[in-house]
């Protein structure tokens, strides 16, 4: 890769990423700390506000912009794939947030590619192999909801079962099977971590209120994935 390409990737991923350390950067261009020093710099020298904060890494200043990037054909048929596929998540929320992210993404598309990205998505579908009529509209304030550390209260339905729990919880994280999507998260009802599926989620409360961070790792958490239905 020459050093050209090299700073625009850098670039790029400084604005897809809050925080990026040297050796994270070195590590992906096979390139030695002392090239993305030098790199770095080059790029300060170019006017670009790169903050260095000690001890962490870089980041781009707050509110800097550049020009949109540009997508290539391959890119925006991936987008355009990725599309119909979230399609078929079964929460309302999150579907509608990605078209209107992929409304975004697709006006900075060349025409050309744009014309190409249209044809291509009018010869592409995907069967729904689930016979289940599961659907959610909750997704999206769940996951503002993971980020800011919010509790949330719920009204739960289990499997076959009429009754419905109150569980005052603490977001974690969240995974997708067979069309269903799983929130796993803290339940103060049972003390401990517990997994709920959103579509079984009768009503909820996004709180203000926020709570510690119990450092939850989801790969641990898998080889144990209690699974509360």
């Amino acid at each position: 890769m020459s050093q050209l390409s090299r700073l625009i990737s850098i670039l790029t991923l400084l604005r897809s990423k809050r925080l990026l350390t040297a050796s994270e950067l070195a590590k992906k261009f096979d390139v030695s700390m002392r090239t993305i020093y030098r790199d770095i710099r080059k790029l300060e020298a170019a006017g670009i506000p790169v903050e260095t904060i000690e001890g962490r890494g870089y980041s781009l200043m707050e509110g800097y912009t550049i020009a949109p990037v540009q997508f290539t054909e391959k890119e925006a048929n991936a987008l355009i794939t990725a599309q119909h596929l979230i399609n078929q998540t079964n929460d309302l929320s999150f579907a509608s947030d990605f078209k209107k992210a992929m409304t975004k993404i697709t006006s900075v598309f060349r025409t050309s590619i744009q014309e190409k990205s249209e044809l291509l998505s009018s010869k592409i579908f995907v069967f729904d192999s689930n016979y289940e009529n599961i659907t959610s509209n909750a997704l999206s304030e769940i996951q503002m909801a993971i980020t800011n550390f919010n509790f949330i209260d719920i009204h739960y339905r289990k499997a076959d079962d009429p009754n419905i729990t109150f569980r005052k919880i603490e977001p974690y994280a969240f995974y997708a099977t067979q069309n269903k999507w799983i929130l796993i998260a803290w339940c103060h009802l049972r003390n401990d971590y517990r997994a709920f599926r959103i579509d079984r989620v009768q009503n909820f409360k996004i709180l203000s209120d926020t709570f510690e961070d119990r450092k939850f790792n989801l790969q641990t958490y898998f080889q144990y994935c209690p699974f509360d239905n």
